[in-house]
């Protein structure tokens, strides 16, 4: 198969093909991202006042703790409990993986000298998994203005206690991972837990675990979402229905008139309950992704497929540059509040496939596929 290539705005994406040294685990390829001009990229993700993408320290040895030893952060905060929440879940999850998997996730940690910092785990042609990476971070910044307009215009007040136009400092602690098989009969999986925080006081839960197929099995997708279902179900019956119509509608390609996926979970600004029960319903969200997604990737990973499988697969990939590049909120705040980019980025497949005006054969699996992407069911 050809390397594609893309002209996405006013960046040029080129995908070359990978280089190999003998040992699948020490493959690589490589994603090259030009500029047209300085200008034009730094115009979209123009970043506000603080951290910016220089600043981040490589670490030999991973802190303790990535939270600041301040006022705000005794054991018992939420800071520090979502941070060791959400690191007890990297190792956990990675080390089901690496199972799975057979090769070992490489890990970059780092530090900021205002404070936070971060820690990347990322498996990169490995014998099940073509890329997998699991973040966790710790981040001290300001809020961009678009981000406390763009939260107003969803209902949600962020600058309690600040001025119109005042810039709102924040803290945030989050794990994010994308998981991209080899084989296209396996799905692709995403998932974020995150907390945030303002200096004066106003504090909220985000995060969701969803799943992105290129070939839809209707037993794989009953499952996944009954896991879900049954996590939300322990905590709130109402949260299942509620999160997985506001997961469908956020992973809406707009451009393309379908979701990315086959959907999940998703939720943001929830703060309507104590914190302490919204603490232990994303615990126990992060706690079963494992348990959702792995058994699929079992059951998937060892089967024959062809060329125009592959093919399929990676025109599929596209479709989730596309969304992470041009609508995902994580991407770009992290662009805008000067996010480490490799951490950022980690969520591209190292391949993608981009057809002039593709449509696949009325009545195929790919065209069954792509109508349950368009129209979205209850697969629990």
């Amino acid at each position: 198969m050809s390397p594609p290539s893309a002209f996405i705005s006013s960046t040029s994406v080129v995908l070359l093909p990978s280089t190999f040294n003998g040992d699948r685990c020490t493959q690589r390829a490589k994603l090259t991202v030009l500029p047209r001009h300085p200008s034009t990229l730094h115009s979209r993700f123009r970043m506000s006042s603080g951290p910016s993408f220089s600043d981040h320290t490589p670490v030999a040895e991973k802190p303790k703790t990535l939270v600041r030893d301040d006022a705000k952060s005794d054991e018992e905060s939420m800071r520090v409990r979502f941070e060791k929440m959400i690191r007890s879940a990297q190792d956990d999850i990675c080390a089901q993986v690496e199972a799975l998997d057979g090769c070992k996730f490489k890990e970059d940690a780092w530090v900021r000298e205002t404070g936070g910092g971060g820690i990347s785990r990322v498996l990169q042609n490995g014998n099940v998994f073509e890329k997998a990476g699991v973040n966790v971070s710790v981040v001290y910044g300001t809020m961009p203005p678009e981000a406390v307009a763009a939260a107003s215009a969803r209902g949600v007040t962020r600058d309690v206690g600040y001025k119109p136009g005042e810039p709102v400092p924040f803290f945030a602690a989050g794990i994010s991972s994308v998981m991209h098989p080899r084989n296209p009969f396996a799905p692709t999986m995403h998932f974020n837990y995150r907390y945030f925080e303002t200096d004066r006081g106003l504090w909220w839960f985000g995060g969701g675990t969803d799943l992105t197929p290129s070939y839809i099995f209707e037993e794989d997708a009953k499952h996944f979402h009954s896991v879900l279902k049954e996590c939300c179900d322990r905590h709130d019956k109402e949260y299942f229905p509620k999160f997985k119509k506001w997961c469908d509608d956020y992973f809406l390609i707009k451009h393309r008139g379908e979701r990315r996926g086959l959907g999940g979970i998703f939720f943001d600004d929830l703060n309507d309950k104590p914190a302490d029960e919204i603490f232990k319903f994303s615990e126990d969200c992060a706690s079963n992704v494992c348990s959702a997604y792995l058994p699929v990737v079992e059951r998937r990973k060892d089967s024959e497929y062809t060329e125009e499988h592959k093919r399929w697969q990676q025109l599929r990939r596209a479709r989730y540059v596309e969304y992470n590049l041009v609508y995902d909120r994580g991407t770009v705040f992290g662009l805008k509040t000067g996010g480490r980019i490799e951490s950022i980025l980690m969520s591209l497949p190292l391949t993608a496939r981009w057809e002039y005006d593709h449509s696949p054969e009325p009545g195929s699996w790919e065209a069954r596929s792509l109508e349950a992407m368009k129209n979205p069911k209850d697969w629990a």
